[in-house]
């Protein structure tokens, strides 16, 4: 048995740790190889952080593509083989003519939800503008879907399914940089990584827009640190490298930006 309480202790997606440890043991026991459904960046990053700890079991996440964000974790006994090609994902294309009725993701999300499915079937969502769009989920809904998803806003789609290799997936911009700065806060090392300005930084991190290693973080004054990953939405991605204290005790921060 896993040692469940140690596991759980002052986590903040208990339930979904609580059902990882289920099927951990269930791997543990059966020596097969079993599954989560979709699970959001800070459940992947927080049950990672949790299991690293653990000799008897070892765990892959994997969303479709490198950059997914939404990704299903497979679970096995740490003596056997485990790669991506074990991870059940399909993708399926959604296609219509969104030139005079733009959607968004949420658009997307919002009527496949409508046909009856829940989130966690679900993993990522690429939008393709006018021509549509593309999903990826567990493959047992492809057939539910092909037939019950026939609209998205006022938009006629069809849906079939595509291969991996289909994805139209964007490869994110990359700017790297250094700054020097008198702290770690994140409203200082976030401003010069997004190239704003620090009261604008303080006001999206307050407005709950920002996030470090996928958890939501309110308070400009929290300190970040090497190896830190800070997420705003809409905005990409900023991975603080090598941190360095100048003869001055400031900081100088090696980032690199993903846009």
């Amino acid at each position: 048995m896993l040692p469940r309480e140690e596991l759980l202790k002052g986590v903040e997606n208990r339930e979904s740790i609580a059902r990882v440890i289920d099927l951990a043991e269930q791997a543990i026991k059966t020596w097969e190889v079993v599954f989560t459904d979709f699970l959001s960046p800070p459940e992947v990053a927080q049950i990672q952080q949790q299991f690293q700890r653990l000799t008897e079991v070892q765990l892959l996440a994997w969303g479709g593509y490198p950059q997914a964000e939404r990704q299903r974790i497979a679970i096995a006994r740490s003596e056997l083989p485990l790669d991506r090609a074990q991870v059940a994902v399909a993708a399926l294309d959604i296609a219509g003519n969104f030139l005079f009725d733009p959607a968004t993701h949420r658009d997307f999300l919002g009527a496949i939800l409508g046909t009856g499915l829940v989130r966690d079937k679900i993993g990522d969502i690429i939008v393709l503008g006018e021509r549509g769009g593309q999903v990826i989920v567990v493959p047992e809904i492809m057939g539910f879907l092909e037939t019950q998803l026939t609209q998205v806003r006022s938009v006629p789609v069809k849906t079939r399914p595509i291969d991996l290799s289909e994805l139209k997936i964007r490869e994110p911009k990359k700017k790297e940089m250094t700054t020097v700065e008198a702290s770690m806060r994140l409203d200082a090392i976030a401003s010069a990584g997004f190239g704003m300005s620090r009261n604008k930084m303080a006001d999206l991190i307050t407005g709950g827009d920002v996030r470090v290693n996928w958890k939501d973080i309110s308070q400009a004054s929290h300190i970040v640190k090497s190896g830190d990953l800070i997420a705003i939405r809409g905005k990409g991605r900023l991975e603080i490298g090598e941190v360095a204290v100048t003869k001055k005790d400031r900081y100088r921060v090696q980032l690199t930006r993903f846009m």
